[in-house]
């Protein structure tokens, strides 16, 4: 039996995983939950489910409502507690917490020794090698589906046969617009993804293709591939969630109906396959499956995302911090949808001719992420 800490309980990877787990009590003990405290009654009803020792809130005013209602269960307090859960013993931490805030838990999962199931690709991409190089290998387990699909795909050939990775994209909602086609979608339009449900920041990243842009530096992180051998492949069906092409010809992809549930499923057991975790493909009924380029001067975000990776240092965390400021203002509608990328691309071009991005250190990621939020704030407001 693993015994597993979920942080960001509450959020879609989080609920997903409890809904693996919760089909398998005989493989899985969830010994700690964390959520930021937006979903008090979801979270208390996952722990009166669940049973863990310990509940973790960032919010302290929602940590005092979780306590109240669940006596003689340990609740840490602040915006500390997901990092302190991360570091208690246990055989796996499922990170599903958005955004940047997800880094610090992933240092204190790695730290403790503990595997490592990664949905929170910006700690990664933000943080760079200081995660790369805290990690054991084998210790960081992918859960986006495109990087589960590469772990799955790699195990058909050694790391010096691989010519390339292909990152297949759904294209979002706005696939086959113009730039001058997206300059008036509604906050409402962006969060109508064809084939996902996910939370707000990651549905308006995906419309922007800006997640896509941190999936192609996760990926080289991840899998020590140069950025300019990812080829990001616009694929509609999301069936093929990513490919490795190998140096003699040979393509070897990993396909499944999109259900987010395989790649948890495999972060909760990796190297081990749970059955039954996922349906598979329908092979009874005829089905086509198309690929076509990215169109990257409507969508500029991976172009952008690969120059900041092959800038490196700090560069990244601008990248990400700079996008989640300009996803909030677009929702609130003060950002024009094609002005997040823009703006974020100001924001980089500025960190660029900065002398101390290429410095790491937590400190100067910290640094980097607050300076380019409120550089992001700034432009937004001069628009």
């Amino acid at each position: 039996m693993r015994q597993v800490v979920i942080l960001g309980s509450t959020g879609s990877i989080g609920t997903q995983a409890i809904e693996v787990i919760s089909e398998r009590p005989e493989r899985f003990e969830v010994v700690g939950l964390a959520a930021g405290g937006n979903s008090v009654e979801l979270l208390v009803s996952q722990a009166k489910h669940l049973h863990p020792a310990v509940v973790a809130v960032s919010d302290t005013a929602a940590a005092d409502r979780v306590a109240e209602q669940l006596p003689g269960v340990e609740v840490l307090a602040g915006p500390d507690a997901a990092t302190i859960l991360a570091a208690r013993s246990c055989d796996v931490v499922l990170n599903g917490i958005t955004g940047a805030a997800g880094l610090a838990p992933t240092l204190a999962t790695l730290g403790a020794g503990t595997t490592l199931a990664l949905a929170n690709k910006e700690s990664l991409v933000i943080g760079g090698r200081l995660v790369t190089e805290a990690a054991a290998p084998g210790q960081i387990v992918a859960v986006d589906s495109e990087h589960s699909a590469f772990a799955q795909a790699l195990r058909a050939g050694r790391a010096d046969e691989v010519r390339r990775l292909i990152l297949t994209a759904s294209g979002g909602p706005f696939r086959g617009r113009s730039k001058a086609e997206l300059r008036d979608v509604t906050p409402d339009q962006a969060m109508a993804h064809p084939t996902w449900a996910m939370g707000r920041v990651i549905t308006i990243n995906s419309a922007t293709l800006v997640n896509k842009g941190l999936e192609l530096l996760e990926a080289g992180l991840l899998y020590n591939v140069d950025l300019d051998a990812i080829q990001v492949v616009v694929h509609p069906q999301s069936i093929v969630h990513s490919m490795v092409e190998f140096h003699d010809g040979s393509t070897i992809a990993q396909c499944s109906p999109p259900d987010m549930k395989l790649p948890i499923a495999l972060g909760l057991t990796w190297p081990e396959r749970l059955a039954d975790a996922a349906r598979p493909c329908d092979w009874t009924s005829a089905t086509s499956w198309t690929f076509e380029p990215l169109d990257s001067e409507a969508f500029p975000a991976v172009e952008l995302a690969r120059r900041a990776g092959k800038a490196g240092g700090t560069v990244p965390a601008v990248y990400n911090a700079a996008n989640e400021v300009c996803v909030d203002a677009f929702c609130a509608g003060d950002l024009d949808f094609s002005g997040i990328v823009d703006v974020v691309a100001d924001v980089v071009a500025e960190q660029l001719a900065n002398p101390v991005a290429a410095e790491m250190s937590v400190a100067s990621v910290l640094a980097a992420d607050s300076w380019a939020r409120t550089a992001a704030a700034q432009r937004i407001k001069e628009r």
